[in-house]
């Protein structure tokens, strides 16, 4: 996927891969392995005839008039296919500098780039005029005729860098002063440009693995079915769209004003290059011995993700910054712009909100029920068969009236399959009352030998006159203490195939044979229960669908799914760490350590964001929305351990009942809760990316 959301997007970053693929980066890089001079030429040639060094020129200066996201999906493009040159540089003078360089780039030249006095040049070899900063701060844009430059063969081979220009730049002729650049602007722009390519290096990295894995054989089958693999492979994905999100980011922020694109820029800076040196890390060692070759492209990438990453400078300094920004209060503020398709629905939703706002507080929840705003996504009448832009339109109505709509907790995975697959009389006697909050769910499907392996339950269910009879016991079930019924799942054919032979119930916790036991987490409080069932009598008018059909049940969700708009506030350890930031005298590693959790956290909700705009596009959910719970469990986690951290050995003092320390422990559990972090990633493997199964 490419980092731009839209069809006029998509249609540019495959147009231009198709195009890039065609040049032979890699090969052209090998062959000019030893030339510093004007190793590109054919290949920039090409470059400018395809218009893609000018795209974020004006079009009055012979450019594309392309935005500043334009430029980043064709670079990330280009990158993907690692077309070697002078790029990069060039496309950021032409968004730093277009009136000056315009004619140049235009006209086929390549601009060269320095992003501190006296710093290494980039992209030196063969440029017309170079783009530098003096130790004053003054920008100039210099002839490279007059400078001695000596382009050097780097550990990119894909590029070609000069040492430092130490020399007065006012004195030198020709030099034109580039006033409005300073270095915060030239550090954005070079920013937002080095991460489309990141983002290009690690999709390249996490394609070539996956197909590596699919056809080496190692043991008589392909290693991508052994799980070590699979998991190496689905955590390059979750770092491929960790990437794509900071990149696309960064690229939207740069018309979002200073403020917003300096926060972005900062997250891209730890999110992308880190990840492309990360995503390139892996990718070798899937490949193996193969990928340790001269001969075999990884090295290219790898080389050139550490070489952006040294371009942009320490992600630790981008750290350091982030946290600053937000102890000041900044936050990326999250926009969805719907085009005015909301008109036709807001004033109504406006007009039942507002009644519903007027309401008392205990009155509230029913009315919503009733309304169909709980959950607007399900079919009528429970529902409103609300579309991505009537669910957003709901959702900002709400907040911005100050009602809170309730969680449906368990009722929320209950309801959906009994509206499918219920019968009628089963949806009046259950949807609309756990809508008002008046019946309270609980789940009972996992066992001490399943877990996340449904497959393999031993509950078991008897024929009785009149309905069936469940022995078994069922574990890590929160709310049963409290719950008013349960769906439980269990075995009612003992000679069918491990996925058949197993039935939806629908079971009234108040059934004699029922035993309730609290299980004492590590938080000291008894969240999740321990349930024995005892011949429990279940009739046969609470079997949802067929006897036999409680695995497809079980994996229901309504086709319209849930759509939600992204906050802009972080994760909650996360907020509580940039407290702690704002108000102590954190050093620099405790602040880059903040600063990180803030940019993880903004990632997170950047993933839902444009999880939400595939889906107003008309989109199913792609690779982003599957990867999101897998990066959000690790959000928490290391947020909640980093509060911890920075209590130092006051941590000593602090029980499990002090805020910061029950949230470090309990939040161990998302990492197994609904599907362990490893059960997640070999989904991901397989289904996401076809990995065979092992």
């Amino acid at each position: 996927m490419s980092i731009g959301m839209s069809e006029e997007h998509a249609d540019l970053a495959e147009s231009l891969r198709g195009w890039a693929a065609g040049l032979a980066g890699a090969d052209v890089a090998r062959a000019a392995e030893h030339e510093p001079d004007e190793a590109f030429s054919a290949t920039w040639k090409a470059v400018v005839e395809m218009g893609v060094a000018a795209i974020g020129l004006p079009e009055s200066l012979g450019g594309s008039d392309g935005t500043t996201l334009d430029v980043a999906v064709a670079l990330e493009a280009c990158a993907h296919h690692l077309v070697p040159g002078p790029l990069l540089g060039t496309a950021a003078a032409a968004l730093l500098a277009p009136e000056a360089v315009g004619a140049t780039v235009a006209a086929g030249g390549s601009i060269g780039l320095a992003t501190r006095p006296g710093g290494p040049v980039w992209d030196a070899a063969g440029a017309s005029s170079v783009v530098l900063p003096d130790p004053d701060g003054t920008w100039w844009l210099v002839p490279s005729a007059v400078l001695d430059l000596r382009p050097v063969v780097g550990l990119d081979l894909t590029r070609r860098a000069a040492p430092g220009v130490d020399l007065p730049l006012a004195d030198l002729p020709d030099a034109v002063a580039l006033p409005g650049l300073d270095a915060a602007r030239v550090h954005r722009v070079v920013v937002t440009l080095a991460a489309a390519e990141a983002a290009g290096v690690a999709r390249w990295c996490l394609d070539t693995a996956v197909a590596y894995a699919k056809v080496r054989e190692q043991f008589g089958r392909p290693i991508g079915a052994f799980q070590a693999v699979k998991h190496l492979c689905a955590q390059m994905l979750e770092t491929a769209e960790a990437v794509t999100a900071a990149a696309w980011d960064v690229a939207v922020a740069s018309a979002a004003g200073e403020e917003q694109w300096a926060f972005a820029a900062d997250v891209a800076a730890i999110t992308c290059m880190e990840g492309a040196v990360e995503n390139a890390r892996t990718a070798i060692q899937v490949l193996g011995g193969i990928g340790f070759t001269f001969e075999h492209d990884a090295h290219l990438y790898y080389r050139r993700a550490q070489a952006l990453r040294s371009l942009v400078g320490s992600p630790d300094d981008a750290a350091v910054r982030l946290a600053d920004r937000a102890a000041d209060g900044v936050r990326r503020q999250l926009v969805v712009d719907l085009e005015g398709r909301d008109a036709e629905v807001r004033p109504a939703v406006r007009e039942q909100v507002a009644a519903i706002a007027a309401l008392p507080e205990p009155e509230r929840r029913a009315a919503l029920a009733d309304a169909g705003l709980l959950a607007p996504h399900w079919p009528a009448p429970y529902g409103r068969d609300a579309d991505a832009v009537a669910q957003l339109v709901i959702d900002e109505e709400l907040a911005a009236a100050g009602v809170e709509r309730p969680d449906l907790v368990i009722a929320g995975w209950a309801l959906p399959t009994i509206i499918e697959h219920g019968t009628d009389a089963q949806r009046e006697r259950f949807v609309a009352p756990s809508l008002r909050g008046e019946l309270v769910w609980c789940q009972l499907f996992s066992e001490p030998g399943s877990g996340s392996d449904l497959a393999s339950l031993r509950t078991r269910a008897e024929r009785v006159e009149g309905g069936w009879a469940l022995t078994g016991q069922k574990v890590w079930t929160s709310l049963a203490d409290r719950a008013d019924w349960g769906i439980c799942l269990a075995r009612t054919d003992p000679d069918a195939p491990a996925h058949q032979g197993i039935t939806y119930f629908l079971v009234d916790l108040r059934s004699p044979g029922i035993e309730v036991r609290p299980l004492r987490e590590m938080t000291g409080e008894a969240l999740f229960n321990e349930v024995f069932l005892d011949a429990v009598f279940v009739p046969d008018e609470l079997v949802v669908a067929r006897p036999g059909d409680g695995w497809r049940l079980a994996r229901t969700t309504l086709a319209n799914e849930r759509v939600a708009m992204g906050s802009a506030r972080l994760a909650t350890s996360t907020e509580r760490a940039v407290e702690i930031a704002a108000a102590d005298d954190l050093g620099a590693v405790a602040r880059a350590a903040v600063g990180r959790s803030v940019a993880l956290s903004t990632v997170c909700s950047l993933i839902g964001l444009r999880s939400t705009l595939r889906s107003l596009a008309g989109h199913r959910p792609g690779a982003e929305s599957s990867v999101a719970k897998l990066l959000g469990v690790r959000n928490r986690q290391d947020g909640a351990e980093l509060v911890v951290a920075l209590a130092g050995d006051r941590l000593a003092l602090l029980g499990a009942d002090a805020p910061d320390v029950w949230e470090m422990l309990n939040t161990r559990c998302l990492s197994i809760a609904g599907g362990t972090t490893q059960i997640l990633r070999n989904i991901a493997g397989e289904r996401l990316l076809g990995l065979p199964r092992g």
